[in-house]
């Protein structure tokens, strides 16, 4: 029996356990005497759990393997049925509207160039779920997280559909890469458990896309990442990247898949830990031995609660999509920069179904130098070529330009001929910031400006900024003794963090006399001591007291030298407060 066909008939492998220890103990006595101890049944009542848990994973298994068994068959009569009909000399195009020779081209699997895709073959009529239970190896989990999972997924038919219909558009590439490794297929329910298949997905710690790329990590496995272009959403930049990851982390665990699946959500380093603590204590280092954060403890529980819908999706109460297996979706080489807007006009497209096979795309416009190619569902690939030998006329109305110098946003829109507010908008550039030079913007382009992005500038676009505040200038000062970071703040009104950080000590710490104290002025601005009289000072004329005002005048003088240039003096005025005598004071400012 499949043990959710029926919810009620069975108790859950908790309950059962229970259910077997309370019969053990309610086990009648002797009428009115004390009941005598029994080693067998105490024994009984002991191992009882173990053994209805250890039928219940048998059930699990039982069940998968006869879900997979039914597949292979399935998918061996296909191929023999597949491997009687001779292929055609030709394929036979479904839209014959392109030019022949661009549309052979066309008609090529990315994943396996030089293959035709003929979409009357016999194996193209197989359901990839078949074909995916078929590849099954992993070994079968079975807890009480397994059971929360499945759960979870069953009493969500509605959000399991959306799931496995993104999903579908994507599976049989995924299912093409595992297979061509000779890697276990549950790897290619991974995306299910990592964003639901969406390629468009961010987590709170910038992972991005449907398998969920860290920035480093991304980077690692040569998945670029500019203004332009972010090669974690691309469906098969990503996928690649993560089959390879994925084998990486399994060679560095010895073959241990569940080690792997834990390291890719948890971290190689951290997994290596917990496996060499275990190690150093003697225990044993599989995956349920490890101590791990709740989230990567229910990660695999997640992927096995996926898979055995999978296998057995009439169980749960799911109904999956139907899923040929061919190719979805095919790749079209552009050799001219494209707006994404015209792109899709092009593929007879809306332009969020064109997103979707197209994620990576940072900007409204698509690089030739960048990605070189376009990914779209067959039949729109073919009208996409068709249309794109028809059309005259610009194809892209976006260009490139490198900011010549740090400048104003302002600035930067009139010199490139548009507004501000578009140029910010466009370039996502943030409130009172300016755009550092060699900063790449997205312009519209011009008569002057009209070439297509380089392969160069495509692939190394950088955008930096810097507060629009006035220029800083350095001055350095003279500490006194008994000085500290706090003092010389507190004197020059300045702030303690920021002066420590300046001279790169902590905030408590100690100036030696006479060392050079460094500060940042905004230019034009005047920097005031103001200290009270350490000793009694003069009388004035009329017999009062005052303290002494240290003013470090602002002048000319005062703007930073250039290396090797002589220290110079600036005026400080020491003033009695009565507007009496002035001394010259050396403060050295570079």
């Amino acid at each position: 029996m499949h043990r959710h066909q029926n919810p009620t008939s069975l108790p859950s492998r908790s309950s059962r356990a229970a259910t077997g220890a309370d019969a053990a103990s309610s086990i009648p006595s002797a009428a009115g005497k004390r009941p005598e101890k029994r080693p067998a049944l105490t024994l009984i009542a002991a191992l009882l759990p173990l053994v209805l848990a250890a039928c219940a994973t048998n059930a699990l298994r039982a069940d998968n393997q006869e879900a997979q068994a039914v597949a292979q068959q399935t998918v061996q009569a296909v191929e023999a049925a597949a491997s009687a009909v001779p292929s055609p000399a030709t394929p036979v195009a479904r839209v014959a509207t392109a030019p022949e020779e661009k549309l052979d081209v066309l008609l090529e699997d990315n994943l396996n160039p030089g293959e035709k895709v003929d979409l009357d073959a016999p194996k193209t009529h197989v359901d990839l779920w078949a074909r995916m239970r078929a590849g099954m190896a992993m070994p079968e989990l079975d807890n009480d997280l397994v059971r929360k999972a499945e759960d979870w997924y069953s009493t969500r038919p509605d959000y399991v559909a959306r799931m496995t219909g993104r999903g579908s558009l994507y599976l049989y590439h995924v299912v093409e890469e595992v297979q061509k490794r000779g890697m276990p297929m549950e790897l290619a329910l991974l995306p299910f458990v990592e964003s639901a298949f969406r390629n468009d997905a961010q987590s709170s710690a910038k992972a991005v896309g449907m398998w969920q790329f860290m920035p480093a990590t991304g980077r690692d496995f040569d998945l670029k990442q500019n203004i332009f272009r972010d090669d974690r959403r691309d469906v098969l930049a990503s996928t690649k990247a993560a089959l390879d990851y994925l084998q990486r982390l399994n060679k560095m665990f010895d073959g241990d898949w569940q080690l792997a699946l834990a390291a890719y959500n948890w971290g190689q380093g951290n997994v290596s830990k917990a496996v060499a603590r275990n190690q150093k204590a003697g225990l044993p280092i599989d995956y349920d031995s490890l101590r791990m954060p709740d989230e990567t403890r229910y990660y695999l529980p997640k992927l096995q609660a996926v898979k055995n819908i999978l296998m057995r999706p009439e169980a749960f109460g799911i109904q999956l999509p139907a899923v040929a297996n061919h190719p979805y979706f095919l790749s079209v080489n552009i050799d001219r920069d494209m707006d994404v807007t015209r792109a899709a006009q092009l593929a007879e497209l809306d332009e969020e179904t064109f997103r979707q096979f197209n994620p990576s795309m940072n900007k409204p416009v698509i690089l030739a130098a960048s990605s070189g190619q376009l990914l779209l569902p067959y039949d729109n690939a073919s009208t996409f070529v068709a249309n794109l030998e028809k059309h005259r006329g610009p194809l892209a109305s976006w260009t490139a330009w490198v900011v010549p110098k740090t400048m104003k946003p302002a600035d930067a829109a009139k010199q490139v001929g548009m507004s501000e507010a578009g140029l910010r908008e466009i370039n996502r550039i943030p409130a009172r910031m300016l755009v550092t030079q060699g900063s790449t913007l997205l312009v519209p382009r011009t008569a002057s400006r009209d070439q297509d992005v380089s392969e160069h500038l495509a692939d190394n676009a950088r955008i930096g900024f810097a507060p629009d505040v006035p220029p800083m200038r350095r001055v350095t000062l003279k500490a006194n003794k008994g000085d500290t970071v706090a003092s010389v703040a507190r004197r020059y009104r300045l702030g303690t963090t920021q002066l420590a950080q300046w001279n790169r000590v902590s905030t408590k710490a100690t100036f030696k006399p006479g060392q050079q104290v460094v500060a940042y002025v905004r230019e034009g601005q005047q920097l005031a001591a103001v200290e009270p009289s350490a000793t009694t000072s003069k009388t004035t004329a009329k017999g009062t007291k005052s303290g002494k005002v240290t003013k470090v005048a602002s002048s000319a003088a005062n703007k930073p030298a250039k290396a090797g240039a002589k220290t110079r003096s600036a005026k400080v005025a020491a003033s009695d407060g009565k507007g009496g005598r002035t001394v010259a004071t050396k403060t050295a400012l570079r």
